[in-house]
C-alpha cells in the first residue's frame, strides 16, 4: 500500500450515519451555526478515517497515528458536543447513566485514561496489528471520551458549570493529558515495534524522528486547543464579575 492510498473502511459510514440522525432529531431547530458545527465533525471524522492520513497512521508513521488520534479525540467531539442545540442535549443526558458519565468527576479521567492506556506500546502495537477489530474500537472510545470530555465544557444539560469552573475543567485537562506528548517527544528510544516493519521510511523519517515529531506534535496542538478554550471562559468569567461590580 502506497503511503498516498486512501483507506476505505467501514468506520467512515458511521460518521455519515450520525450526521442523518442529527438531522432529522434537530429539524426544526434554528441553529445554523450548530448544524455547521455538527456535520464539520462529521465531516472531520471522515476526513481522518478514509484519507491518505489513515494509510499513514496504520502503515508508516507514529506521527500520523498521533495526528489522527487527536482528531478523534479532539477535535472532532469538540465540534459535535458544540453542534447540539439545548433542547436535544436535554433529551440526550435525560437517562441516569448518560448523567453520570457526563459529570467532570467522571468525564475528565475516562478521556485522560483513554489517551494514556491506548498509548500503552502493547495496546498500541496490538491495535495496529488488528485494524478490524481491535483499532476499530480503540477509535470508538476516542470519539465517546471525547464527546464526553468536551459535553462539559459547552453544554448545560446535565450539569451546569460555572464559567470559572469550566476553565478550571479545561486547565485541569492540559495538565493530566500533556505529559504523555512531552514522553513521546523525549524519550531516547522507539516504543513501538509495529513501526519497525513498516516497507519504507516515508520522507525519510527516522523513528526516533518520527515518535519525537508526533509527541511534540500532540504537545503543541493541545497547548494552542486548550489555551484557547480556557481563555476564552476565563474572559467570560471576568466579564460576568465585572456585571457584578456594576449592578453592585
Amino acid at each position: 500500500m502506497s503511503p498516498s492510498d486512501w483507506s476505505w473502511n467501514a468506520e467512515a459510514l458511521v460518521p455519515v450515519v450520525l450526521a442523518g440522525i442529527y438531522l432529522a432529531a434537530a429539524r426544526g431547530e434554528r441553529h445554523a451555526l450548530r448544524v455547521a458545527s455538527f456535520i464539520s465533525g462529521c465531516a472531520l471524522l471522515v476526513v481522518a478515517l478514509v484519507t491518505p492520513l489513515d494509510t499513514l497512521a496504520r502503515e508508516y508513521l507514529v506521527w500520523a497515528h498521533l495526528v489522527q488520534n487527536v482528531a478523534l479525540a479532539e477535535w472532532a467531539p469538540l465540534l459535535l458536543v458544540l453542534g447540539i442545540p439545548p433542547a436535544l442535549a436535554e433529551r440526550l443526558t435525560r437517562r441516569r447513566l448518560v448523567r453520570l458519565l457526563t459529570s467532570p468527576f467522571v468525564a475528565l479521567p475516562l478521556w485522560v485514561g483513554t489517551y494514556a492506556l491506548w498509548h500503552v506500546p502493547a495496546l498500541y502495537d496490538a491495535a495496529l496489528r488488528h485494524p478490524s477489530s481491535v483499532l476499530a474500537f480503540e477509535h470508538a472510545t476516542y470519539i465517546l471520551s471525547g464527546l464526553l470530555f468536551w459535553w462539559c465544557v459547552w453544554q448545560d444539560e446535565p450539569h451546569r458549570l460555572s464559567s470559572v469552573a469550566r476553565a478550571g475543567y479545561v486547565f485541569a485537562a492540559f495538565v493530566l493529558s500533556a505529559p504523555l506528548g512531552l514522553v513521546l517527544a523525549l524519550v531516547p528510544r522507539p516504543l513501538y515495534g509495529f513501526y519497525a516493519d513498516a516497507p519504507e521510511r516515508v520522507w525519510g523519517i527516522a523513528r526516533l524522528e518520527d515518535q519525537q515529531l508526533g509527541g511534540m506534535t500532540m504537545a503543541g496542538e493541545q497547548s494552542l486547543v486548550f489555551f484557547v478554550v480556557f481563555a476564552l471562559w476565563f474572559a467570560r468569567f471576568l466579564a460576568e464579575q465585572e456585571r457584578l461590580e456594576e449592578v453592585a
